[in-house]
């Protein structure tokens, strides 16, 4: 009984320390689109130690949401790897949206920018 309490204490310690440990998201966004199902792909490095590619951004019918890769079992898929906790996968799931957020936002930039030239380049003005 009291090994079990023992092992108890420490897993409970384990997970404290792993809930207080600072993580670092490395996102890249590929193929970010403003409309679609498939919304953009990115690879996620976590800590510069893990890396994990195929990570979705979907739309449904209750908005954006954040699918890790997966494989087909039968008829269902399982996921390759997932964060074990409420917290991490909060975490997870807003440095992905946020970068995509970011790329939508470049990309719209850059999109609007060369029509912007244009335009001041028929006036005759410079930059």
């Amino acid at each position: 009984m009291a090994k079990n309490q023992a092992q108890a204490a420490e897993q409970a310690s384990k997970e404290k320390t792993a809930a207080q440990l600072p993580v670092d998201y490395d996102v890249r966004i590929f193929g970010a689109k403003s409309s679609g199902t498939q919304r953009a792909t990115a690879s996620v490095n976590i800590n510069g130690a893990f890396a994990i590619r195929g990570v979705k951004v979907l739309e449904s019918s209750k908005g954006l949401f954040v699918a890790m890769p997966q494989y087909k079992v039968g008829s269902d898929y399982k996921d390759i790897c997932f964060p074990c906790t409420r917290e991490s996968r909060e975490q997870f799931n807003a440095a992905v949206m946020k970068a995509y957020e970011q790329t939508l936002t470049q990309t719209q930039q850059q999109a609007e920018s060369p029509a912007h030239q244009q335009t001041q380049a028929m006036s005759g003005q410079s930059m």
